[in-house]
């Protein structure tokens, strides 16, 4: 099966409709689909959910995407760099499903792995459990949290081969992992394409089963909080 697309358009094309349930992996500035999110934008797709740790800021990530208005509703656990996330949550205009972190990394981990809901602690007595299911276990109340299944996943990795196999750079690897396999269709864009062969199995990240298409590119290094000192005087 043919994997490697020339392009971002190319790799959607087909896949991307309006309403879709979108899993979008990505950290801060870090390890963010860039390639595919502008797809997306172009594509002109609209209505659509994301589930993804944050929107990234107003210019990048899926903050392109605000602007546009072409997101209607986020599953989120971190949206404080987005003013116009703000403004569209506080005006109405945008839907928030707030998950705690690691809450949303097991909801995606488990619809990867088929599993529909699953019972944590995390959340009880807060207004994360309202109109969740309750259920002690041993004497401790858990809430019911659902499995996410998204109709398309979208990823930055570092290294491909041909087969779909990635490996993720350090912080990069972050919510990618858990996001590409809980899509019915994935879509990764990487850094490097390598030869079938060449990337040592005990460092692949992710097996190439779960992935769909590829895409190689170039991408945008930036630093999301820059902090220096001042020169001292010689």
């Amino acid at each position: 099966m043919k994997k490697i697309y020339a392009n971002a358009n190319e790799a959607l094309d087909g896949v991307i409709s309006d309403g879709m349930l979108i899993a979008a992996g990505g950290f801060g500035l870090c390890g963010i689909p860039e390639l595919l999110l502008e797809a997306i934008k172009t594509s002109g797709a609209k209505d659509l959910t994301f589930a993804s740790n944050n929107a990234g800021v107003d210019d990048f990530g899926i903050g392109i995407l605000l602007q546009t208005k072409q997101v209607r509703k986020m599953i989120s656990s971190y949206v404080g760099e987005n003013a116009e996330f703000m403004r569209q949550y506080l005006s109405g205009e945008l839907e928030l499903e707030f998950n705690p972190q690691g809450t949303l990394a097991e909801r995606m981990r488990a619809g990867g792995a088929g599993i529909p809901g699953f019972y944590t602690k995390t959340g009880v007595g807060t207004v994360i459990a309202d109109g969740k299911e309750h259920k002690e276990f041993n004497g401790e109340t858990y809430i019911l949290e659902e499995g996410i299944f998204a109709d398309l996943a979208i990823v930055k990795a570092w290294k491909a081969d041909d087969t779909g196999n990635l490996v993720f750079r350090k912080t990069a690897r972050n919510f990618n992992v858990p996001a590409a396999t809980c899509g019915k269709i994935c879509v990764a864009e990487v850094e490097e394409i390598v030869p079938r062969g060449s990337l040592d199995p005990d460092s692949i990240h992710l097996p190439g089963i779960y992935v769909h298409r590829i895409i190689q590119g170039s991408h945008e290094k930036r630093i999301e909080q820059r902090t220096t000192r001042k020169k001292e005087d010689a």
